[in-house]
């Protein structure tokens, strides 16, 4: 039983952390919810493993990251499927606020290595040192990676603050 109640307090401990991110990388609040149970579910069938890990969390967020990856490669397909008329929509979804469209419109604008820094950053409050070991980066490329990002998420929001 001491599995369960460590893992339970892994998972209180991190789990609003994961979804920010997931989200933040996403843009969508279901996908980002689905990327993160799959990750836990994950961590628990290897938890006797993870917890070992020098940052448990960091494998967390590589599970979320690569899952991702793979959607929007479904996604590919999906469109390719849909364009050829075999494809149903499925129901609608609340619409997200203003500010949280503007957001993930200007990070979707980014490169992804500068968009994975700046939500790891700034929304997980990782240090530069943290980012680098584990996006397996040079502490500089990193640093390089937050300030072009900064610069490109400052144009992207004034682009979009000039279209409103």
């Amino acid at each position: 039983m001491a599995d369960d109640s460590e893992f339970d307090d892994f998972y209180r401990g991190t789990s609003h952390r994961l979804l920010q991110y997931a989200y933040a990388m996403t843009g969508d609040l279901g996908t980002a919810q689905d990327l993160v149970q799959e990750a836990y579910i994950r961590a628990w069938q290897r938890w006797s493993r993870v917890r070992g890990y020098d940052q448990p969390e960091s494998w967390l967020r590589m599970v979320v990251q690569r899952m991702a990856t793979d959607r929007w490669r479904r996604l590919g397909v999906a469109r390719r499927a849909r364009a050829a008329g075999a494809w149903e929509p499925g129901p609608a979804a609340p619409a997200p606020s203003e500010n949280t469209v503007v957001l993930v419109r200007a990070l979707r604008g980014l490169r992804e290595a500068e968009r994975r820094a700046l939500v790891l950053h700034y929304l997980l409050d990782l240090p530069v040192t943290d980012i680098a070991v584990e996006t397996g980066a040079p502490v500089g490329t990193v640093k390089s990676w937050l300030s072009r990002g900064r610069a490109a998420l400052a144009a992207e929001l004034e682009g979009v603050s000039h279209a409103c």
